[in-house]
């Protein structure tokens, strides 16, 4: 979807139903999750599927997927060219050619990648393998280093140096956004921890409820861009799937419940200064928040 951030107007710029063969054969879940704008090309995923595409014109350009894809949350270029790819589902982590050939292959958990799970098995049939031990869900990378943010733990994790761990949060956690030095986290009930990104120590926390009324639930907190001195942050409608997932925020007595929508705050003077609501224009869950392309 794009959004005017003056008018407030919203469009679909992109329509996708993932192939049977790629997806369980019953109550399939076919979205959209977190993906990067990277050099006129929108790497995004589905919880089965890899895809690239040419941005503006969403000419789509490269399709993965492997039998190993289940729940892929996230996918991005990795630092020499590679693709890495959040497949929370075997709770692993992917670097791979953007022809789809798997050059590495991280747990999440430091553990052998197979010990639980099949190298036989169609994954991508099979609707949930939840629950998840740590849930990998946004990758970044710093220099050289391959990070994943783990759900469960939250927390962000160097694969490519086990040594180094940052911890985000003692609540949920998504994102990881890299911008000018720092690294973004949203946690899911509506913090932003902002990290150092050379002493990889915490220099900040922005708790987002605190700039809205305070009975109001704004929702799943996922899906964040750093736009000079605003941030724009997306907020999900909480589904009740998300109440039976040990969330228990959700129950403090919310007496305003908001739908999925953006929000935009000046870093500066700590103040909301604008709300979208999105599913009057059909999108009820966000992922990403990305600069919109230019259209040539």
């Amino acid at each position: 979807m794009e959004v005017d951030t003056e008018s407030r107007a919203a469009r679909a710029r992109l329509s996708y139903a993932s192939p049977p063969d790629v997806c369980a054969d019953e109550d399939p879940e076919i979205l959209f999750q977190s993906g990067t704008i990277a050099n006129d090309r929108l790497y995004i995923c589905t919880g089965t599927e890899v895809l690239t595409f040419s941005v503006p014109e969403f000419d789509r350009i490269g399709y993965i997927s492997l039998p190993w894809f289940n729940d892929v949350h996230h996918v991005t270029p990795g630092p020499n060219g590679t693709l890495l790819v959040a497949n929370a589902g075997l709770e692993m982590v992917l670097e791979m050619t953007p022809a789809g050939e798997v050059l590495h292959i991280w747990n999440a958990l430091g553990e052998d990648p197979w010990e639980r799970f099949s190298l036989t098995t169609d994954y991508r049939k099979i609707a949930s393998t939840k629950p998840h031990r740590s849930h990998p869900n946004y990758l970044f990378h710093l220099g050289n280093d391959i990070w994943a943010t783990r759900f469960q733990q939250g927390d962000a994790v160097c694969l490519t140096d086990p040594s180094k761990r940052i911890q985000v949060s003692n609540e949920r956690i998504h994102d990881g956004v890299v911008h000018e030095g720092r690294i973004y986290f949203t946690t899911v009930d509506g913090t932003v921890v902002v990290v150092d990104a050379q002493t990889l120590e915490r220099v900040e926390e922005i708790r987002l409820a605190s700039m809205h009324p305070h009975d109001t639930l704004l929702g799943w907190c996922r899906g964040i861009y750093i736009d000079g001195d605003r941030m724009w942050v997306g907020f999900s409608r909480i589904r009740p799937t998300k109440v039976r997932e040990n969330v228990g925020w959700i129950m403090r007595g919310f007496r305003q419940v908001r739908g999925t929508h953006v929000s935009c705050y000046d870093l500066k003077r700590r103040v909301c200064i604008a709300e979208i609501e999105l599913e009057p224009v059909g999108l009820n869950a966000v992922f990403g928040i990305f600069p919109a392309p230019i259209d040539a």
